[in-house]
Order: structure tokens, then sequence, then C-alpha cells
């Protein structure tokens, strides 16, 4: 794909009702612009898959569509086949609806968990903690490292995208010296999504989230998907009066990665991993 190709992509996704953020074409397209790949029918392109690389050893596969007329012929696998070449000798995660758990599974992709997809609401300003700042007015490397615990290969240049993205806000939890937590929250399609929030304790969690989530109108919805094995996190999105909405199947080809899932409470896309 070119990069208008990719909107054309992620206005497919809003239409498939995956909720894109707004300004997510920069920071995606980023990781890995040689990553994503389209199928086309004559002139007209009727499919769509991302295959990104992170790094020489890992790579993620999102975007997987193909229009709904023109399902069940083939044309997806297709497009399937060419792009895994792209992540030929890598580790490949992906996050697919479990009704596609058994296709993947032929393709020799092993669950790794369950996400679920939570739905919540904006909310009045709460008095903020003081360790509770701005990620712009902390040194990037600091976050940079700390991101690194819950990704299989550092992405400092989406990192850096991610946090600047209009229409978002970027949070961290810095305490004496050192960076505990943070969290992201970026306008999409509809409402907004909290991703990812990350955090060493389950209060430092609970902060962030409020946090930002004050950031976000009353009448907006705010959505997060959620580890399943991360019991905090549930409970979290649970006391939070969130509600499940969906849930995904995280499923690897190779052996998964070792992530630091107890602090992992919202990924950052179902996309790109």
């Amino acid at each position: 794909m070119t990069r208008g190709h990719l909107s054309t992509t992620l206005s497919w996704a809003a239409r498939e009702g995956w909720n894109p953020g707004l300004h997510d074409l920069e920071p995606l397209h980023g990781i890995d612009p040689d990553g994503f790949f389209m199928g086309w029918l004559g002139e007209r392109p009727v499919a769509s898959i991302a295959c990104v690389r992170y790094g020489d050893s890992h790579g993620f596969i999102g975007f997987y569509m193909v229009e709904p007329t023109l399902r069940r012929h083939g044309l997806g696998l297709a497009l399937w086949n060419a792009a895994l070449g792209h992540v030929k000798g890598c580790v490949v995660g992906l996050d697919g609806v479990p009704a596609q758990q058994d296709n993947y599974r032929r393709c020799g992709f092993e669950l790794a968990w369950y996400n679920v997809r939570y739905r919540g609401w904006g909310r009045e300003s709460v008095a903020q903690d003081r360790r509770v700042v701005s990620l712009s007015s902390l040194p990037f490397a600091r976050l940079a490292a700390y991101d690194q615990a819950f990704q299989p290969v550092a992405r400092p240049v989406f990192l850096q995208a991610w946090i600047q993205m209009p229409q978002s806000h970027a949070l961290g939890w810095w305490e004496d010296g050192d960076l505990r937590g943070y969290g992201v929250l970026r306008a999409c399609k509809e409402g907004y999504k909290l991703a990812p929030l990350c955090a060493d304790s389950p209060a430092i969690a609970e902060a962030l989230f409020e946090a930002l989530c004050a950031r976000a109108r009353r009448d907006q919805p705010v959505f997060m998907d959620v580890p399943e094995c991360n019991l905090q996190a549930t409970r979290l999105a649970l006391t939070q009066g969130m509600e499940a909405t969906f849930p995904t199947a995280r499923m690897y080809r190779g052996h998964a990665p070792q992530l630091a899932l107890s602090r992992l409470y919202g990924l950052t896309t179902l996309e790109v991993g």
C-alpha cells in the first residue's frame, strides 16, 4: 500500500466497526511502510492486510479485510499468503475474533490469551495526583525504556508519533525520578480509545485511567482493549463502570514473547499489536 491506500483501509476499518483513531495514519504507517498490502480486482481495491515487521524477529498482522460482497472467493487467502512473505522467519502475532481462531490455527497460530473490549464514558475533571504528568514533560528515553516491557521489540519511532497525535492526551506517573506507568487517550471515529494503559500497580493504573477519562467529554464513549489474563485490569474496567462489548484472541505463530502482562491494562491497537 501507499499512504493513500492505508487511508482507504482505515475507512474500511471504520465501516467494519473497528473504530480506528482519527489520526492513526502517520504512526501506523511509520512502523513499517513496506508492511501494508492491498488486493485489487482489476482497478478496484477489494482487500487489505497489515503484516508489519518489528525489527528482524517479530511481526504483527491486522487490518485483514475483504469487501463484503466478495468474501468466500479466495481473495483474502491470496492476499494473506502474499503478505506473510514479508515476515518470513519472524514470530508473528495477531488479534482476531474467536470465530476465526480455528482458521488461524490451521496457519500455525496458537492462542496466547483473550482480550475484551470495554466501553465506558468520559467524566468530569478529577483532582489529579501531582505524580500524574504530561509525557511531553519527561525524557523520551525513559518512556521508550519503560515501554519495552510490553513489546517484544523496542518501538521508539512509533511511540514518539503515538504520544504526539492531535486530539490526544498522553500522561505518565512520575515518582521519585522514575516512570511507573503511562497511558494515551486518542480521538477515534466514535469517542476515544485509552490505548495503551500500562502501570506498575493497580492504584497507578486507576489514577491514570481516571485522569485520562477526565480529558474526554462526559457524553463520549471511551474504549479499552483489556488482556483478560490480567485480572487486575478486568477489575479496573468493571469497577470504573465499563461494559464488555466483544472479545478477541491474541495468537502467535512461533514462540509467544514474554511480556509484562501483569502490568498491561490496555493494549495499544488490535491492528499492529
